[in-house]
């Protein structure tokens, strides 16, 4: 179980605790108002912990409060992990970022690309490019989730059984099998659409590692760092642990407990092995995976990257060095614009903060997830920071832009 505490005085960090107490005072009020049952959130800078602060309950309808060592479905937050462990192969040199996936996967060399919807029916054409392996990590392979709903393939996608999650008992490679029988969105690394790419990529580690994902993340990223608590599936005895998801009500706007959400037994290995979101965490565990991004591929002892690749993956990597206002499609749900915004390798990345309109450093890596768990990573202010309720969907409540905002406000040096 990892411990997470207080390492350094605000004040002797360049924070004022004045204005740092403002991150708690928002998320509490959130809480009071029922918008949200309980959070824990993290702030560092140069590895010392900065400030640590709990609100509400990790299951409000068990009176159980929300803990430092709270275990949390990472849900989409699962990427960053499978873009690192993906990284952590490459370096082992098991691919090159621009072979085609299907060198692989074989069912992904015949793919093809929506053209237009005629007489009810989807006319395609064949790919003119291959998807490619830097494609998955960059979320411009063309693929997309169902739960878009905003595009005909789409809804292909929730015909086949894949809208939030999979068919029941489906596996990873069948899923990607049946991926590969259902057009693109557009020509491999022409555009950014934010889908299943990362499973393809997490099937992917499997083939050319030839183990489970599981295995993969451990042996490369999970074990060197020690994080004991980020696993697929936990164990009876850690349930209590496991805080419970919530919704936020359309019409009233109030969290309520989902159940449905949370999937099915946390202590049963899933029949797949979700790249995208399947795993579990605590936020001390994550917080020691941003202090390794943040200090160069390197923590608590162990080595998973090397600085130059830490580097390499949190620069902009969409094509023509476009941002996600130009080619990113459809807008992501907690985000008001995608203007100034890059994406590199799992991660999005400010280009331009004055066209974001949220107060941002260039450089800055940051994700969130569809639970409104989110993070960032200043590598010129050396802060991390991170927030971990548990409300769906993201884009309930302001969370994201709010958390950079009352940091950045709360730094005097």
């Amino acid at each position: 179980m990892s411990e997470i505490k207080i390492e350094i005085d605000a004040t002797e960090a360049g924070f004022d605790p004045a204005r740092l107490r403002r991150f708690d005072d928002y998320l509490d009020r959130l809480v009071d108002a029922g918008r949200m049952a309980g959070w824990v959130g993290i702030i560092a800078r140069d590895g010392k912990v900065v400030h640590v602060g709990t609100g509400g309950h990790r299951d409000a309808e068990a009176e159980l409060p929300m803990a430092t060592d709270s275990l949390f479905r990472a849900w989409s937050l699962t990427k960053p992990f499978t873009s690192v462990a993906a990284m952590a192969l490459y370096e082992e040199g098991a691919f090159g970022l621009n072979d085609p996936v299907s060198d692989y996967i074989p069912s992904l060399a015949d793919v093809r690309v929506y053209k237009r919807l005629g007489g009810g029916n989807l006319e395609t054409e064949p790919a003119r490019e291959p998807i490619r392996i830097w494609h998955l990590l960059t979320h411009t392979a063309g693929f997309t989730y169902g739960f878009h709903h905003s595009h005909p393939v789409d809804e292909l996608y929730v015909q086949r059984g894949f809208e939030w999650s999979a068919p029941p008992g489906i596996d990873l490679a069948t899923a990607v099998d049946t991926w590969a029988t259902l057009p693109l969105l557009f020509e491999p690394g022409t555009a950014w659409n934010y889908g299943v790419s990362t499973d393809v990529l997490g099937r992917l580690l499997e083939v050319v590692s030839g183990q489970s994902l599981d295995r993969v993340f451990a042996e490369r990223v999970l074990d060197p760092l020690g994080l004991h608590d980020t696993k697929f599936w936990i164990e009876p005895e850690e349930v209590d642990r496991l805080a419970a998801i919530y919704m936020a009500d359309p019409a009233t706007g109030r969290a309520v407990r989902n159940d449905v959400l949370a999937g099915g037994d946390p202590t049963h290995r899933p029949s797949w092995l979700s790249g995208s979101a399947g795993l579990i965490t605590s936020a001390a565990d994550f917080h020691h995976f941003l202090q390794m991004l943040l200090h160069n591929g390197a923590w608590n002892g162990g080595r998973v990257l090397s600085p130059q690749t830490v580097r390499y993956m949190t620069t902009n990597q969409l094509p023509g060095g476009a941002d996600l206002g130009a080619i990113g499609r459809p807008v992501l749900p907690a985000l008001t614009t995608l203007n100034g915004l890059g994406f590199g390798f799992g991660f999005l990345t400010a280009e331009n903060p004055a066209a974001t309109k949220v107060i941002a450093t260039p450089g800055e890596f940051s994700w969130y997830s569809a639970t409104s768990t989110y993070f960032f990573v200043d590598p010129v202010k050396r802060i991390t920071a991170m927030a971990f309720p548990q409300l769906f969907p993201s884009k309930a409540l302001p969370l994201y832009s709010r958390l950079r905002q009352l940091v950045h406000a709360a730094v005097v040096d």
